[in-house]
């Protein structure tokens, strides 16, 4: 598949959107289920052709010099695919919230309020090196009756136009609007800024990406804009931890996925563990690659590992994308809520613990969208909530928070039933 630069007109591309929506909202949950269930066919059909699309991909980041750990975690399909194609199968079984009822009264003078669950409309959704967003986002749109605008990262342009054209082909031939699914072909970031702007045609920006992709937006939007997915997440590793059942997890949080916002990127270990822990942490996540950034009480204990380096301030804000994890000696489960407090991005954090106080105190106290207790944070994630997929993870509170999934998706309308019904 050979993609050329082309010019593109985003208010004809917002327009069909719009009224592909109005053609989405008259459509039943059968049939969008059935169309779900051919697009995750489709998708296994033409399995070949689309990594065909992503090599392309692949080869010109490894020719641009990206870390292979990102070309891993985020631009490469082939191991991801059975997973995309099982997520959209999910959403086909998830239960349509479209329609749901949340409220249902009647006044004194007659008149009958029904507060109903109905799609947010367009959603614009502009991410970077993650072509499986293409599929969770659209899938998930069309479930819920919205169209989806989308805007992927130069480096995946091969592997998103292969996807899209995919998904628009199954939409044609069940009878579905094919510009409910669209996706801006050129690279020209000019079109982010105009995307921004187009307000009667967007309900809904959806950036996905790190945190000057969301800062732009944020500061350019005429559109209501859902930002999270910059993941400084912290695990707390309490003084009455299982310090037998710790290392799996702190593995499993920072090696699985390195690159993914729901990483570990800083352990805090309680002082009277940490001549014990901290040794071992650096055997056994060294020995699968991973440096140390450690602060002036880790260095002490650790510091004559060559994998072990003095940590800078801003090491502790830094979103890594890489094998590098943040050490840090704490003196109670206070002071680890006060670091999370300073340096967290109300993402994911987790503490583990077997005192039932701490936990309270830690789950009730971290102010992130997602808080755990003696689990890794890596759950964070659409799919390993039994959500199916997500479009982006919210760390804003504000209209959604966490994964966002098929309700956050939606808004509501007021139906009300009168009998000729006047206000006296």
């Amino acid at each position: 598949m050979e993609v050329t630069a082309q010019a593109i007109d985003l208010r004809r591309m917002g327009a069909c959107a719009r009224t592909a929506a109005a053609q989405l909202a008259q459509k039943s949950t059968a049939d969008k289920n059935a169309a779900l269930l051919a697009i995750a066919d489709a998708l296994e059909a033409n399995t070949l052709s689309i990594l065909e699309a992503n090599q392309r991909d692949l080869d010109l980041a490894a020719q641009n010099g990206i870390d292979p750990i990102w070309i891993r975690d985020r631009i490469d399909l082939e191991m991801r695919m059975a997973g995309i194609i099982a997520d959209v199968r999910k959403v086909a079984e998830l239960p349509d919230p479209v329609g749901e009822v949340l409220q249902d009264s009647t006044l004194d003078n007659g008149l009958r309020l029904i507060k109903r669950r109905s799609p947010l409309g367009v959603l614009g959704t502009i991410y970077e090196s993650r072509p499986n967003v293409t599929v969770d986002v659209s899938t998930l749109a069309l479930k819920t009756s919205n169209a989806v605008i989308l805007r992927g990262g130069s480096d995946v342009l091969h592997s998103n136009m292969r996807l899209t054209q995919v998904m628009q082909a199954v939409l044609a031939a069940h009878d579905f609007p094919a510009e409910a699914i669209q996706y801006i072909s050129s690279t020209d970031r000019r079109y982010v800024s105009e995307m921004l702007r187009l307000y009667e045609h967007i309900d809904m920006i959806i950036p996905r990406g790190g945190n000057g992709l969301h800062t732009f937006c944020r500061e350019n939007s005429s559109i209501p804009v859902i930002t999270g997915g910059i993941g400084v997440c912290h695990i707390y590793v309490d003084e009455s931890a299982r310090l037998d059942k710790v290392l799996p997890v702190l593995d499993n949080a920072k090696t699985q996925r390195p690159a993914v916002c729901n990483s570990m990127e800083t352990l805090l270990v309680h002082r009277s563990v940490a001549n014990t822990l901290l040794p071992q942490v650096v055997e056994v996540l060294g020995g699968a690659g991973v440096a140390f950034h450690a602060d002036e009480r880790a260095y002490r204990i650790v510091g004559a590992d060559e994998r072990v380096v003095v940590a800078a301030a801003e090491d502790f804000d830094t979103e890594w994308y890489n094998l590098t994890l943040n050490l840090k000696v704490v003196d109670d489960v206070d002071e680890a809520i006060d670091h999370i407090a300073r340096h967290g991005t109300q993402h994911s954090d987790s503490i583990l613990t077997e005192t039932a106080a701490h936990a309270e105190r830690f789950l009730n106290e971290v102010d992130s969208a997602a808080v755990y207790w003696n689990a890794s944070t890596r759950f964070t994630d659409g799919s390993a909530m039994g959500l199916g997929a997500e479009v982006a993870i919210s760390t804003q509170k504000l209209h959604a928070r966490g994964p966002m999934a098929l309700e956050e998706l939606t808004t509501y309308k007021w139906i009300v039933k009168g009998d000729y019904t006047s206000r006296p």
